[in-house]
């Protein structure tokens, strides 16, 4: 199923802020997607301070999916997003099974959504109390209770951890359990200089997710998957869609530079417009 995305650019989780951060820079109805930060049921404080530390390859971040909750995502952040014509895919995470059903039944009901992101590969789940997908009939477990509960025609994104080892076998269980497509590339585990666990994301992660991004098309060549993972420029987005993503979602470029996913989906419409 193709996403239908007017611009191969999206987003990635959590990047954007509220959108309120980015569309001071840049008008989200040009891109192809915004992604929200992971909502979960309840809202989540976040993890201590500091929360993201810059290093010579990328940032460390222990944010501890820090969001309001479902309840006031609803009532306010959502209804902005769709006032400004973005096109927004949730993005959800739970502590079980029948949290991640509860999310999907009521984003289901919520007029304006483009999509639901599921968030599979949250770095150290189980530290964070969140569902830990660590196996791929997990992953696959989370994105059938998802699906179930969502409206037909809504598509279900299912993004996945950078694990060489796992994802082509992970991919295919979740494609087969009713995802629309994957993400594939997510924050590698790392640590804080105090020993928190974290995330690492941006350039020394791209390599990583290019190989993962051709595993799992080599696995599942007719998969619809877009391409996250330290990608910066115009040059890197179109690397992987060469490789056959069908569309990026640009993340820790967008703290350096807000305008990046802007920029890029200009470029990339402009070299569309010269070959045709």
């Amino acid at each position: 199923m193709s996403l239908g995305l007017p611009v191969p650019v999206m987003v990635a989780a959590g990047c954007g802020g509220t959108g309120r951060e980015l569309a001071a820079y840049t008008d989200l109805r040009t891109l192809g997607g915004f992604v929200t930060r992971s909502i979960t049921l309840a809202p989540r404080s976040g993890g201590a301070q500091p929360r993201i530390l810059e290093t010579p390859s990328g940032l460390v971040h222990a944010v501890d999916l820090h969001n309001p909750g479902l309840d006031q995502f609803l009532a306010l952040e959502l209804p902005w997003l769709v006032q400004q014509g973005a096109r927004v895919f949730v993005s959800v995470v739970g502590r079980s099974l029948g949290e991640y059903a509860e999310l999907a039944r009521r984003l289901g009901r919520t007029p304006g959504l483009a999509g639901i992101e599921v968030n599979l590969a949250p770095p150290d789940a189980a530290g964070r109390g969140v569902f830990d997908v660590r196996e791929p009939f997990h992953a696959a477990s989370v994105v059938a209770a998802v699906h179930r509960d969502l409206p037909r025609g809504l598509p279900v994104l299912a993004k996945l951890r950078s694990d060489l080892v796992r994802v082509a076998e992970t991919a295919r269980a979740v494609l087969e359990s009713g995802a629309d497509a994957v993400v594939v590339g997510n924050a590698l585990p790392a640590a804080m200089p105090d020993g928190r666990p974290a995330g690492l994301s941006g350039p020394a992660i791209r390599p990583l997710a290019l190989r993962c991004l051709t595993e799992v098309l080599d696995a599942a060549p007719e998969a619809t998957v877009v391409a996250s993972g330290g990608i910066a420029s115009t040059a890197d987005a179109r690397a992987a869609l060469d490789l056959g993503a069908e569309a990026v979602q640009v993340g820790t470029a967008l703290l350096h530079d807000p305008t990046t996913a802007g920029r890029m989906a200009r470029e990339l419409t402009a070299t569309r417009e010269d070959a045709t």
